[in-house]
Formats: C-alpha cells, sequence, structure tokens
C-alpha cells in the first residue's frame, strides 16, 4: 500500500517533500504565530466544553484494622486470664482464701442490689462507693482550689520559691495517717478528718507540677509581655496559662489518684460510710470474698478516674 499526502490544491506530492507553510490571508494582519496561538486558545476552550472523560476517583476507604485493635485488647485480657489462671491454682486445695468462681458467684449477689438500705452502717456497695467518692471530690477540689493558684505562685516569683520549696519537699512524703489524728484534732468530726486528709495529700502534685510548668514557660514570651506592659492578670490569663496547662493537668490526673488512695485508708480508721470503712467491716466478719470484691472496684473507679482525667488532658493538648 502507498501512502501519501493531500495538499490542499488537491496535488499528490512525492514523499519526502515539505509543505509549504501556508501565507497569511489578505486583510488578516495577524502572522503565522498569532494565527497558531488563537487556534491553540480555541481548541482549548473547545476541551474544556466537552465533558470530562476521566471521573475522580473516590476517596480509599480506611480499612478497619484488626490486627491493630487486637494488639490492644487482647494483652490486657491475657494478664487478667494469668492472673485468674493463678488464683484458681493457688485455691483449688481450699482453704479460708476463696477461689475466683466463689468470688464471682458472691459478686453476683452483691450486685443484684448494691444501694440497698437497712440502718446507717449497713448499706449497699454503691452507696459507700459514693459516699467515698463525694469525700473525694470534696478533697481533691478544695487541693485544686489552693494548690494550681499555689504553683502558679512558685513557679512565677523566685523569692517565694525560696521560701516554698523547703516545706513542700518536708510534708510532701508524710504519710496520709499521720495527718488523720490532726484532722480529728481540729475539726472533731471523722467526715472532716477524712476530707481534709485526702485535701493535704492530694495538693503536692498539683503544687509541683504546676510550678515546673511556670517555670519552663520560655523566657522571650515573658519578654514579650513586658514590652507590650501587660498586667500581672493578662500574662498569667493569656501567656502563662495555656503554656502551663499540659503540666497542671498531670498533676491533677496524679493528684485525684492520691485521693483514691488515700480515702481507702481514712474510712478504715473514722468509721462511718465508705468503701473503706466497708472493706473493714467485711473483715471483722471474716468476708473474703466481700474484700477481694470490693478491691476490684477500688480499681475500677480509680482507673475510671484516671482515663477521665487522661481524656481532658488530651482534648486541652496544646500543639
Amino acid at each position: 500500500m502507498v501512502s501519501a499526502v493531500f495538499h490542499s490544491s488537491g496535488e499528490l506530492l512525492p514523499t519526502g517533500s515539505t509543505v509549504p507553510a501556508e501565507s497569511p490571508r489578505r486583510g488578516d494582519s495577524r502572522g503565522p504565530d498569532t494565527q497558531r496561538t488563537a487556534g491553540t486558545t480555541a481548541d482549548a476552550a473547545n476541551e474544556s466544553k466537552r465533558p470530562s472523560a476521566r471521573r475522580e476517583a473516590p476517596p480509599a476507604r480506611k480499612s478497619f484494622d484488626l490486627a491493630a485493635l487486637a494488639g490492644r485488647v487482647l494483652p490486657p485480657l491475657a494478664g487478667l486470664a494469668l492472673l485468674v489462671g493463678v488464683w484458681a491454682l493457688l485455691t483449688q486445695k481450699g482453704g479460708a482464701f476463696p477461689t475466683p468462681a466463689a468470688t464471682f458467684d458472691e459478686a453476683v449477689k452483691l450486685f443484684s442490689d448494691p444501694f440497698y438500705r437497712k440502718g446507717p452502717n449497713d448499706q449497699g456497695i454503691g452507696w459507700n462507693v459514693l459516699f467515698s467518692l463525694e469525700r473525694v471530690g470534696l478533697g481533691f477540689g478544695l487541693a485544686a482550689l489552693v494548690g494550681i493558684p499555689l504553683g502558679f505562685l512558685i513557679g512565677r516569683f523566685a523569692l517565694l520559691n525560696r521560701m516554698v520549696s523547703p516545706l513542700v519537699s518536708l510534708l510532701k512524703p508524710v504519710s496520709p495517717l499521720a495527718w488523720l489524728p490532726i484532722g480529728l484534732l481540729v475539726f472533731k468530726a471523722a467526715n472532716p478528718a477524712a476530707i481534709w486528709t485526702i485535701f493535704i495529700c492530694s495538693i503536692w502534685p498539683m503544687v509541683i507540677n504546676t510550678a515546673v510548668g511556670v517555670q519552663r514557660v520560655p523566657q522571650d514570651y515573658l519578654n514579650v509581655a513586658r514590652v507590650l506592659n501587660l498586667s500581672e492578670w493578662k500574662i498569667a490569663t493569656r501567656i502563662l496559662l495555656p503554656a502551663v496547662l499540659p503540666y497542671m493537668l498531670t498533676g491533677v490526673r496524679l493528684s485525684v489518684g492520691t485521693a483514691w488512695l488515700v480515702i481507702v485508708a481514712a474510712e478504715m480508721l473514722t468509721g462511718g460510710v465508705g468503701i473503706g470503712f466497708w472493706v473493714w467491716d467485711e473483715w471483722n466478719n471474716l468476708n473474703v470474698a466481700h474484700i477481694l470484691i470490693a478491691i476490684f472496684v477500688i480499681g475500677f473507679v480509680g482507673l475510671l478516674l484516671e482515663w477521665t482525667l487522661m481524656a481532658v488532658a488530651r482534648r486541652f493538648e496544646y500543639a
């Protein structure tokens, strides 16, 4: 087959010959380059009017990562199963210590009616937990009201830091039970004494972490505030608070764990209604299964408190 290129005049050109460039039309002052540019623009406009043949691919869906979920869930379950297995192995020969199955049966009976009332000192485990949380909330709240501003002042002013730091270092290691008789002496009642013990033991992590956060604020921030002639209140609220918030929330999380730890020991000595007193009362009745259930309840409530504060800390995290 012979291939040929047809000229506009209808003549057949030999192979290898060149087509001469078309001269501009009469009355058209534009040169060849201008005409070519205009033609390209028109072609582009026509192309834009045509419906696009290519369709954008939909965004890829995030696949469910089963391996990551298993990596999160299975190790804690394996650890819990190991604990129960060792417990069952150690109690299979019987004795005073109950087996996991017997403890589970007692837990089912206990939580079937956790809010019963049969007298001032005979109430369900639900009421005891709520009374303990109330004391923790009061003592922890007072500690936050005093400890966080005190931490700001200690971190902001060097003279106050040198005055208070030795006292904090001296009083922080004191055992919670050592503070309880002071509360009983001052308040003449068990409930305020327990709240006082929670207050004095949970205040130190908030004071220390807040002061450290203030001291680590970059000096450039404070120099800018000094140039702008900001008041001390604006420095604290506009500059220090956003920078110190992660440290402060860490102190709050440590403090609430300390408060929940202290209340159990304090209620064992003060009596009344509370999870600590409930544990001690079950020991007097030699009901070891109920004591084990209370240990799991105390740990679960403490874990919920920590998870809640960690979620709050992530919510207010500054980049």
